[in-house]
């Protein structure tokens, strides 16, 4: 226990050498501002507006794609970063280079969730093959339509709604159905508003298209999702259950905020909104419709937290991670 505490002072203590001010002279900032992943959005939002009622302090959260989240992060636009996977080598380069050290949190899992329009019948069950065949990138201008997509399929014109390149959640899909990240086919609609693509998969009998669980729960009285088929041959639709018991994959995710490690270090306004979100995530995760840590899984990532440590754990993807893995591979992470 004293290694521990040491340990944390001394990690404390190289964080402080790094910035060129203490916490005595460092200023509050009146905002905090966050931005980054629409996925992420919702839990941070809820977060927000109940920090706001119990301190009064100003938080605004902006949902401009996990990338392009990242960007302002990395240019000390704001504060904390939203994100629906982990961040890439080049933008942790950018934010080095900028001077800005960040702290990775995981805050809740997500069941990233295909849907369909109501009238769709017959697309209820897909395979990850399938779902490439749709989507990769030599499927533009040929696969135009879902009986390419399996023989007994209707000659129903196929019509494509995606998360645009900013978004964490297009990453996550095309590393994990197409096995290469940002490979797709361009001719598909693309906006990094989920509410967009749920007009559109909504307004098309032929239309198919994916964002995270939350989105699908708040709209499934106006779309269907689809069971995926899993590594074990099993058709499996998503939700809290199959998230959990690690069944739904490989579209199940982590879910993070990336804090700036100086606020969250001397702020005061700041670390008591990180303060407050870790305390509360789990409760507003599962409101919103996405998938909680357990108690003792938030008292580790907390433990994390104040360890003050910098830096990714995620060399590749969080595919099929479960969190005591992540936590290992942040404990691990030098």
């Amino acid at each position: 226990m004293k290694e521990n505490n040491l340990l944390k002072i001394s990690i404390a203590a190289a964080i402080a050498s790094t910035f060129t001010f203490s916490a005595t002279t460092f200023a509050a900032v009146d905002i905090v501002k966050i931005d980054g992943s629409s996925t992420v959005y919702p839990i941070s939002e809820a977060v927000a507006e109940e920090f706001q009622k119990a301190t009064g302090i100003k938080v605004t959260v902006g949902l401009s794609g996990t990338g392009g989240g990242f960007k302002k992060f990395c240019r000390g636009e704001t504060v904390i970063s939203d994100a629906s996977r982990p961040i890439k080598a080049k933008e942790a380069k950018m934010c080095e280079e900028a001077g800005i050290s960040f702290i990775e949190i995981p805050v809740a899992f997500d069941a990233l969730t295909v849907v369909v329009n109501k009238g769709n019948d017959w697309a209820k069950e897909l395979t990850p093959a399938e779902l490439k065949k749709m989507w990769e990138p030599a499927a533009q201008g040929k696969i135009m339509s879902w009986n390419q997509i399996r023989p007994g399929f209707p000659d129903q014109p196929l019509k494509l709604f995606g998360p645009g390149a900013d978004s964490g959640t297009f990453d996550y899909f095309t590393e994990a159905i197409i096995e290469k990240s940002k490979a797709i086919r361009g001719d598909f609609t693309a906006s990094e508003d989920d509410n967009v693509l749920v007009q559109g998969v909504s307004g098309d009998k032929g239309a198919i298209g994916y964002f995270g669980l939350a989105y699908f729960v708040e709209n499934k009285d106006k779309l269907d999702a689809v069971a995926v088929q899993n590594g074990a041959g099993k058709f499996v639709l998503p939700s809290v259950e199959t998230t959990m018991d690690g069944s739904y994959n490989p579209l199940a995710r982590p879910l993070f905020i990336y804090l700036n490690a100086t606020k969250a270090a001397f702020d005061p306004n700041v670390k008591k909104f990180v303060e407050f979100y870790l305390k509360n995530a789990g409760k507003m995760a599962k409101e919103v419709g996405y998938i909680p840590f357990s108690n003792e899984e938030y008292a580790a990532i907390t433990e994390h937290y104040r360890t003050l440590k910098t830096g990714t754990a995620f060399e590749k993807p969080a595919i099929g991670l479960s969190v005591k893995q992540m936590l290992e591979l942040s404990a691990a992470n030098k």
